[in-house]
């Protein structure tokens, strides 16, 4: 495994955060599943209005194949083997108050993405790696899963348990380590751009 090193002291949770490949196709409690998602539901939100919605489905329940079937067929190759799959989507809309028609919510997008982090660092800190992925077939998932339209899918997360890397494709081997990260340098800037 590579060296992750900080440039400035975090918590070892953000460092040893990453996303694998290899999982070892054992069955997830539901009470680990529900602690994940429990996390995600206290992330931040523009107006609390938590955009986030969440369909899910465990190894071993009658709904695993459906979610399985959503991703991508690179993506579906090993994330089978996972212990659950969470696809994660966003409302774009607004509700009207008041008798007054709703309107576009602009942060959406952002806002899912802060409860795909906490959902991340929960699945950490109880041993599970989660993978988020953005090959899912988006045009089949509102049908296959009766979504309402305004809900924008956004990624598939692949939770589970490090597996054998020996069992993925060689091209994915030697990728199955964590990743470094840009220098602070290089995006963060005091005072302007650059």
């Amino acid at each position: 495994m590579t060296a992750r090193t900080p440039a400035h002291p975090v918590d070892d949770l953000f460092v040893n955060r990453w996303s694998p490949r290899a999982f070892d196709r054992s069955e997830m409690p539901e009470a680990d599943l529900k602690t994940i998602l429990e996390a995600a539901r206290w992330a931040p939100s523009a107006f609390n209005i938590q955009p986030w919605r969440f369909v899910y489905a465990r190894r071993g329940d009658g709904n695993w194949q459906v979610l399985v079937d959503l991703l991508n067929p690179f993506n579906r190759d090993w994330g089978q083997h996972a212990s659950a799959l969470v696809y994660l989507f966003s409302d774009t809309e607004v509700d009207g108050e008041d008798g007054n028609p709703g309107r576009p919510n602009g942060y959406h997008a952002f806002d899912a993405g802060s409860a795909w982090t906490h959902a991340a660092l929960q699945a950490s800190t109880l041993g599970y790696h989660a993978h988020g992925v953005a090959g899912i077939l988006k045009d089949e998932i509102h049908d296959k899963l009766g979504v309402p339209e305004r809900y924008q899918p956004q990624i598939a997360l692949i939770i589970g348990k490090r597996g054998d890397v020996a069992e993925l494709p060689e091209s994915l081997q030697i990728r199955e380590t964590p990743s470094s990260r840009m220098a602070i340098d290089d995006i963060a800037f005091s005072g302007a751009w650059g």
